[in-house]
This record gives structure tokens, C-alpha cells and sequence, in this order.
């Protein structure tokens, strides 16, 4: 670990300040769960009283969504050590066995779920969009293997909006899985770079789901991964085509509360792009916690390992817009609203915004 992120570990006051924005340690009523709690435990590790190997499953109990960064007026960062800490368990090769199989998935089929083959009806709309443009839209690995139907619903959007766009049958991984599992380490930086080389090949990359989005605007500059091409979220994209008439669009009236994705929120600084998408096909309520302020409702990678935990988040997160009584979510993230969809509940019903575009969510 670096000295930056020993000092962050021996920075924290333990003074419960982000105790309620932890969306793991709400689910599990554990303490453990805390940014509080797993410094203390890397904390030990650095004295020599605990071995890495004793806190390492503790590393992976982490979103890495920023809220509790977000929270802490002393300018802590707990998602900087945890991340660091994973990577030093890799080095060390005392990772979880769980976690050494999804990196093992990451590096031999480009996806931590080890899922080779397209959805039938995703190859077909694929297919459709394979010549070369100036403009390529990425879709990720969680819209291509295990939730088809979102991407086949992001081209129907650009395809609806008159958009000349590339799609590619064979897409490289972006690098944000191995990032989230095993931090900058070399495979990390050379699965990145391989992306870069073909994503260069196009003048603008359009990210579907935002964890890419992340990884091309933020992670590859401070890797030094020569992405050249220009990468914009999917929902700036969707914003700026309602904005200019190209995405024609018919207000419903319909109430919704929008799910904000962190690495929009708070990595990227972007909040009001969906929202302009929103309130052009019905109208935007908002739930108490959103904006930077938004609290995380669960992912597929996490759902690997702790699928119980992720139900638990989505069913918070549920419940946060049962509060303001809305009825309706939408969300801008494929693997959160992958997360919602599973909760076992009938109340609120879940929507993508690719889906309200489609006029599949804008029923009054």
C-alpha cells in the first residue's frame, strides 16, 4: 500500500460519520461492513497483529461507491485503501478463492461471469450495426451477458433517434471488473490498454453503462491508458439528442423517482443529463437521498458473492422511494436495475430509462 493510503487508514476518527450511508452496512446491520471498521481491521495489518489473509474476505463486503468518501468533512477515502489493499492481496496471492475465480473469468473471457456466447436476440441487433462510423456504442459486459434485453433496448434508442452508430459483435473488456477486483494491477493495465487500441478507432465512444464510463474518462487517464477517442456517458448522449429534437419525445405525465448511479453522480459529476432525458418523457420526483447524495442499490458482480446482501440493498433502496410515495423507479444503470428487478416486491415497479424512451415505463 502506498504511504497516501496508510495515512488514510490512520486518519479516520472512528467517529460514525457515514455510518448511515453505507448501503452494505445498512443491509447487514454489521459493523464489520463499515469504512470505520475495515480501516481499523487494515489498521492491525500494518502494526503486524492481523495478517492480510485475516481481513480479506472484509475487502470484498466494499461497494467501492464513494458515499462514505462523499460524507467524511476530514477528506478521508476509504474506496482508495480498500482498493490499494485488494491489490496488495492479489500481489500477495492470498486472495478469496471466490474473487481468484472471477479474476481468473476476467482474463480468459473477458468478463467475470465466464459467459462467451451472445443472447440470440442481441447478435441479431448487433448484427444490424456492425459497419464502421465515426460513432461506437460500447455496451458493457453486464448488458451483453446478463442482461441482454437492456442492450438490445440501447440500440432501439439510438436507432429511434436517427443515430449512425457501430456496435461491435466482438467487444473488447473495458477493464473495469479486474479494476474493482483487483485494483491497477499489471493485468488490469494491459486488458485497459488492449481496449483502448480498438476503442481508437472510432472518434466517439458512447458508454452504456456507467461503470465503463468511468473507466474512459477518469481510470485511463490516471493509469495512462491512451484512450484518444472521446467517451461520453450514454445518458449525456440520450440528453444533448432530446435536447437538440433528434430523440423526439411525448410527456406522459407520469411520476417517477430517479435511481442515480454513483459513478455518474459522484466519479463523474453528472446528475441532471438523465433527469433533462426524464422529464421529457415524464416527470422527475425526487427520493430523499439522490444527486451525489444517492444511495447504491446493488450489482451484478457483487451478486457473485454476496447475492443475499444485494437483495437486501435493492430492497432498501425500494423502500427509500416508498417513502416519498412514488410508485415507479427508473434507472440509468443496467446492473442496478438488474439488482431492483430481482427484489421480491410488487409495490414500485422498475423501469430502465432506455425502457421509458421505448414508451415501455411512461404509462400513467
Amino acid at each position: 500500500m502506498t504511504e497516501k493510503s496508510k495515512k488514510h487508514v490512520d486518519a479516520c476518527r472512528f467517529c460514525w460519520m457515514c455510518r448511515h450511508i453505507c448501503p452494505i452496512g445498512n443491509a447487514t446491520g454489521l459493523e464489520r461492513n463499515t469504512s470505520r471498521a475495515r480501516a481499523l481491521g487494515l489498521s492491525l495489518v500494518n502494526r503486524g497483529v492481523y495478517k492480510l489473509e485475516d481481513v480479506v474476505d472484509n475487502l470484498y463486503e466494499c461497494a467501492c461507491c464513494g458515499a462514505c468518501t462523499k460524507e467524511c468533512v476530514t477528506g478521508y477515502d476509504p474506496v482508495l485503501f480498500t482498493r490499494e489493499a485488494r491489490l496488495e492481496a492479489a500481489m500477495e496471492g492470498v486472495l478469496p478463492a471466490y474473487i481468484n475465480r472471477l479474476v481468473e473469468h476476467c482474463l480468459e473471457t473477458g468478463n467475470a461471469y465466464g459467459i462467451t456466447e451472445l443472447d440470440d436476440g442481441l447478435r441479431k441487433a448487433v448484427a444490424a450495426h456492425v459497419q464502421k462510423t465515426d460513432t461506437l456504442l460500447f455496451l458493457g459486459v453486464d448488458a451483453r451477458y446478463k442482461v441482454p434485453a437492456a442492450a438490445v433496448n440501447a440500440i432501439r434508442v439510438l436507432e429511434k433517434a436517427g443515430v449512425d452508430f457501430t456496435v461491435l459483435m466482438e467487444e473488447p473488456a473495458s477493464g473495469w471488473q479486474l479494476e474493482y477486483l483487483i485494483g491497477a494491477a499489471s493485468e488490469t493495465r494491459e486488458q485497459m490498454t488492449a481496449c483502448a487500441g480498438q476503442l481508437n478507432a472510432y472518434k466517439k465512444i458512447v458508454a452504456f453503462d456507467p461503470q465503463d464510463a468511468v473507466v474512459f474518462k477518469r481510470e485511463y487517464r490516471e493509469l495512462d491508458v491512451g484512450l484518444t477517442a472521446a467517451a461520453v456517458t450514454f445518458t449525456s448522449f440520450l440528453s444533448d439528442l432530446v435536447q437538440t429534437g433528434a430523440l423526439a419525445a411525448e410527456n406522459s405525465g407520469k411520476e417517477v423517482v430517479y435511481q442515480d448511479p454513483f459513478q455518474l453522480a459522484r466519479d463523474l459529476g453528472e446528475t441532471e443529463a438523465a433527469r433533462t432525458v426524464i422529464n421529457a418523457f415524464a416527470v422527475c420526483r425526487e427520493m430523499l437521498l439522490h444527486g451525489r447524495d444517492t444511495m447504491w442499490a446493488g450489482n451484478l458482480l457483487m451478486r457473485e458473492w454476496m447475492p443475499e446482501v444485494m437483495e437486501k440493498v435493492a430492497a432498501g433502496r425500494i423502500r427509500d422511494a416508498e417513502g416519498v410515495g412514488a410508485d415507479t423507479i427508473v434507472t440509468a444503470s443496467v446492473s442496478e436495475y438488474a439488482s431492483l428487478k430481482a427484489a421480491k416486491q410488487e409495490k414500485v415497479k422498475i423501469f430502465s430509462l432506455e425502457e421509458l424512451v421505448l414508451g415501455q415505463g411512461n404509462e400513467s
